[in-house]
């Protein structure tokens, strides 16, 4: 791959403030923390002075445009970072996730008892600190080359919403104890393959391939090949579905869409997690489906 322009998007070093009565422990944690996640920021920024690219460095919440003009984004973070960096990306730039803080199993054996003390999960990173060099090399010389993820598109009356969403989107009334009604169906172009479906519940999600193994797995869904380009659905906690039960969770194949209509007087579209969200109200069209552009990836080796 050839690499002219690079762009290090990183997550903010955080500056903790919490109560006085709270465990040393923890605030000793969280210290390292950011220690650690300082340290990554340093060490991928000497290595990368000694490489022939033009980069620069910017934090991920001083970023609202797309993201355009370079050949490769590098995030350093976790997941998040780059979950918000595929916000802004097309399907041309490819993206490598370098995890800044993995989890340390001896803190989590140690301090299990008294507190979480798992780190960032990473499951899309492809390198940490100690072998960004080499996967950054790797990615140079073309030996490293990048998976095509497929995103969610999604319209409200006909009109598509600008971000497509990599792992997953919520669809639901802004309050999470409020019941939620809406029905849909699956088409095939104008056809319809599944019959109508009425719900009350607290919401759809639709996840990818590659959000199948977080929130729509914990809610009993099962995870799928991360290059699958189907979608899978679930009714979340249905009431009385009766005759429809077997409708309530499924797959949306590439040459699909499901169509839903929101009967509620509010409602919001939450993608990937609750920081972008779009409003709907009562008579709301909302289409789904797979036809967003793939997502350029690095991948771990595991995935």
């Amino acid at each position: 791959m050839m690499l002219k322009r690079l762009l290090l998007l990183l997550k903010p070093i955080t500056v903790f403030s919490p109560p006085s009565h709270t465990n040393p422990q923890i605030l000793q944690f969280l210290e390292n923390r950011r220690k650690v996640h300082h340290d990554a920021i340093n060490f991928c920024q000497a290595i990368l002075q000694k490489k022939s690219i033009e980069w620069k460095a910017v934090h991920r919440n001083n970023l609202s445009q797309p993201i355009n003009d370079v050949d490769l984004v590098i995030t350093l973070g976790g997941d998040g970072t780059l979950l918000q960096a595929s916000h802004l990306m097309d399907d041309k730039i490819p993206v490598l996730g370098v995890n800044s803080d993995p989890t340390q199993i001896d803190e989590v054996e140690e301090f299990g008892s008294e507190f979480d003390a798992r780190r960032s999960t990473g499951h899309l990173c492809a390198a940490i600190v100690e072998n960004f060099e080499q996967v950054l090399d790797g990615i140079l010389e073309g030996q490293i080359v990048p998976s095509e993820l497929t995103r969610i598109v999604m319209s409200v009356n006909a009109l598509h919403l600008p971000t497509f969403a990599l792992n997953d989107i919520l669809i639901s009334h802004p309050c999470p104890a409020s019941l939620s009604r809406f029905s849909f169906r699956i088409k095939e172009g104008d056809q319809p393959c599944s019959p109508l479906v009425n719900c009350r519940s607290s919401g759809l999600r639709v996840s990818t391939a590659t959000g199948s193994t977080a929130a729509m797995q914990s809610a009993g869904g099962f995870p799928m090949p991360i290059l699958s380009q189907d979608l899978q659905y679930m009714v979340r906690e249905p009431i009385s579905p009766g005759a429809t039960s077997d409708h309530m969770h499924g797959l949306i194949k590439p040459d699909q869409t499901i169509v839903a209509t929101w009967t509620c007087r509010k409602g919001v579209i939450y993608i990937d997690g609750s920081h972008i969200n779009y409003t709907i109200k009562a008579g709301d069209i909302i289409e789904i489906s797979s036809k967003a552009p793939v997502l350029k990836v690095l991948l771990p080796h595991q995935l």
